[in-house]
Order: structure tokens, then C-alpha cells, then sequence
């Protein structure tokens, strides 16, 4: 009875209150993180594995991926190999400054794939504001059929503080394959491939600058799970060390 009456009290009641519902929280938060990291270090190992193997046939690779139903990252950063050629004049402009190069853009064309007809939009790589006119780049222009080897990419999705894109004004600030393609081929009825290809290397002249796939992904769970856990010791110990005197009295 003793304790349940220290209890009653209000400096002892809601201290234990809150206790109770936070120290839980804060366990639950630690091993969420920790399932992050496991994830997290698959994806990478996965990312690392894909990103250096031989390139397999755009197409054969995406009929796989059919098969397995869609599989959620079945092709992300896979190494793939496409012939076929590019519609220069529907290229579109993904704002991406690079910290070194300054304001630019990812230049992402149409390719449309030999003996198939399909089109995949091929992320050919960075340019500075000064190159974005396709004019001031004309080598980079390739005619006729080539042969394009880099990783594929899934379709992006608007973040909360990500800008609307600006289809009129050809700026894209998020991965819309379906906004992309309907604003390069309105009312054309086209066969298409809903994925992104960056390519390898760098166009003839130097522009568009390929390779821009970000490989290395910030992977900080293990730092974040022990601040929760430390969270939840730190805050278990300030309750004994002001509940127990009280108890005792």
C-alpha cells in the first residue's frame, strides 16, 4: 500500500506514466534501425555486385523482371548493354548542380532499341548550365546506331520537399518516366521500357559527362540505433536515480 500511495503522488505518478510509455518507444525505434542496417548492408553488397558484373541485354533482363513479377529493386544498378539509337531532339533536363562543376544538368534521351522499337530513356550524364543547348555540344550528338552500356534505375517518386516538375519548361527535379515520355512524344503511341539507363563514360567531346550513378549510399543505422538504445538507458536511469530515494521514504 505504501507504494501504491508514493505512487498517487503526482511527482512519482506521471514520471513512471511517461516512463513507461517512452522507454518502450525508444527500445522499438534501436531495433528498427537495426533492421535498417541490415537492409541497408544488403542493398549495398547488392549494389556492389551488380554495378561491376557483365553487361546482360537490356532486354533480356527487363523479361526477367516481368517474370518475377516486379520484384521491388529486381533491376536497380544493374549492368545492362542496349543497341539502338538516341532522338536527340526530345532530350529532357534533370536539374542536378554537382558541388564542383556548379549548376547543371542530367541529360536524359530517348533511345529506341534496335529490332524493337521500345524506348528507354538513357540518363546520358552531367552538363553545366553552358552545355545544356545541345548547339554547344554537337559531337556529343551521335547519329545512326550505337551500342550503350551502364546501370539501370526505377522510376523516382516526389519527395515532400521536392519542387513540382516543370513539364512546359523541360525541368525535371524528380524521376517521372511517365511524365518524361508523355512530354517527348505527345499523342504518339510507342512501345516503352519504364526504366532509366545511366550510361557509362562521356560522349565524343566530352558532353554529356556519363557515369553519374551514385553508388555509395550513406549508411548511418548503427550510429542512430545506439542513440536510441543509449536514449532509453539514459532515460531509465534518471527515473531509478529520482524514483528510488522516493520509494524509500
Amino acid at each position: 500500500m505504501g507504494v501504491l500511495n508514493n505512487l498517487s503522488e503526482k511527482r512519482l505518478l506521471w514520471p513512471t506514466v511517461m516512463t513507461l510509455v517512452a522507454l518502450p518507444m525508444l527500445t522499438w525505434l534501436g531495433m528498427w534501425q537495426l533492421d535498417r542496417l541490415a537492409w541497408k548492408e544488403a542493398l549495398i553488397a547488392a549494389i556492389a555486385t551488380r554495378s561491376k558484373a557483365d553487361p546482360v541485354d537490356l532486354l533480356t533482363a527487363y523479361r526477367e523482371f516481368q517474370a518475377e513479377g516486379f520484384a521491388a529493386g529486381a533491376l536497380e544498378y544493374k549492368r545492362v548493354k542496349a543497341r539502338g539509337r538516341f532522338h536527340h531532339d526530345k532530350e529532357r533536363y534533370f536539374y542536378a548542380p554537382d558541388p564542383e562543376r556548379g549548376p547543371g544538368y542530367h541529360v536524359y534521351t530517348p533511345f529506341e532499341i534496335t529490332g524493337n522499337s521500345s524506348v528507354v530513356f538513357v540518363n546520358r550524364g552531367f552538363v553545366p548550365e553552358a552545355f545544356k543547348d545541345p548547339g554547344t555540344r554537337r559531337s556529343g550528338q551521335i547519329d545512326g546506331e550505337v551500342e550503350v552500356t551502364g546501370l539501370l534505375r526505377a522510376p523516382g517518386q516526389q519527395g515532400r520537399f521536392t519542387p513540382d516538375n516543370e513539364r512546359k519548361a523541360n525541368l525535371w527535379y524528380w524521376r517521372d518516366f511517365s511524365g518524361m515520355f508523355v512530354s517527348a512524344f505527345e499523342n504518339t503511341e510507342r512501345p516503352y521500357i519504364p526504366v532509366f539507363l545511366d550510361a557509362e563514360g562521356e560522349a565524343p567531346g566530352g558532353w554529356p559527362k556519363g557515369g553519374v550513378t551514385r553508388l555509395e549510399l550513406p549508411n548511418r543505422h548503427l550510429e542512430y540505433a545506439l542513440t536510441w538504445f543509449g536514449l532509453a538507458a539514459a532515460l531509465g536511469a534518471v527515473y531509478l536515480a529520482y524514483a528510488v530515494p522516493r520509494f524509500r521514504q
